[in-house]
């Protein structure tokens, strides 16, 4: 099948297996009771280090790497995650660029500002079960942190705001429905804007489409099923696709695939999500979260 689903993005993890054996145990802090029908926990970020608020008559603050609505990161946080994202070089987060780990860490912070603005009540506690969950010996600990550039200290504070940041993130997936509109679609993709255009004339003679579609994809016939607005990687065809009758097809499409056709199967206006339908909505609801939430804020970046 030619028209592939959209990727679900490429996850800022630099966190090795022990933390996310911590992370995902279920927390004992649930949402506020505005948000229901909370999922397991999703991907959990990085903890991130962010410093306290220092008292009015300490030494003046160096300058932040970023100041996030009054809330530092400061440049020796900064530079510690650099640390972190070039010993990953040679797997997957070596296309990630610098500035997409300080993106990363104001992403995090925002979501676990928003957490406690949403009835978030974590503590040191909450910290101190998720590690005891996982039954390790304290120098086991000690030398994951050493290698990992924590202290104790800084760790828990990361670790603190990673899982406020994960109850946000899954109190806005939550929300998302289990159903939406959909159609069940089906496409003839063809490479040469020729033969393209001698197939839609055929279709337009009465030609049928499902045998068409047959011809050039005999193992699928071209039937891409079930799906919602935004699950389709050629974003482009979302406003065709959508825009057509039970049993209509589309004009030639010019994408980056190829040349197109697409014929709507099916429609519901609320059809039931499947897995990784649901998947990626709820990725896309925190993504216009955030975009939300940093338009909303005052976010200073200090970094060339």
């Amino acid at each position: 099948m030619s028209i592939t689903k959209r990727s679900r993005g490429i996850q800022y993890l630099f966190l090795c297996l022990v933390v996310f054996a911590l992370v995902a145990c279920k927390s004992s802090v649930q949402p506020s009771a505005q948000v229901t029908n909370q999922p397991a926990m999703t991907e959990i970020p990085v903890p991130i280090t962010v410093a306290p608020s220092l008292p009015v008559n300490a030494s003046p603050t160096p300058v932040p790497a970023a100041l996030v609505n009054g809330e530092s990161i400061t440049m020796a946080e900064y530079q510690a995650e650099i640390a972190r994202f070039h010993a990953a070089s040679g797997t997957e987060m070596a296309t990630i660029t610098e500035k997409d780990v300080l993106n990363e860490m104001i992403d995090q912070v925002l979501l676990a500002q928003g957490a406690r603005e949403n009835g978030y009540h974590g503590d040191d506690a909450t910290v101190q079960e998720r590690i005891d969950q996982l039954k390790l010996g304290d120098q086991t600990l000690q030398d994951w942190l050493n290698a990992h550039g924590y202290t104790e200290d800084s760790f828990r504070r990361s670790f603190a705001r990673a899982i406020a940041a994960a109850w946000m993130r899954d109190s806005i997936a939550a929300s998302v429905p289990e159903t939406a509109e959909q159609v069940h679609a089906r496409q003839i993709l063809l490479f040469s804007a020729d033969e393209a255009q001698i197939v839609y004339n055929e279709l337009q003679s009465g030609a049928d489409f499902g045998t068409l579609a047959r011809k050039y994809d005999p193992v699928t016939g071209g039937d891409l099923g079930w799906f919602p607005r935004g699950y389709l990687l050629q974003a482009e065809l979302d406003p065709i696709v959508f825009s057509l009758e039970e049993g209509q097809f589309s004009e030639v499409v010019k994408t980056e695939a190829g040349y197109q056709l697409l014929q709507v199967v099916e429609r519901d206006k609320q059809h039931t999500l499947n897995y990784d339908a649901r998947r990626l909505l709820q990725h896309l609801a925190v993504k216009e979260w955030l975009e939300n939430k940093r338009e909303q804020s005052s976010i200073i970046i200090n970094i060339p």
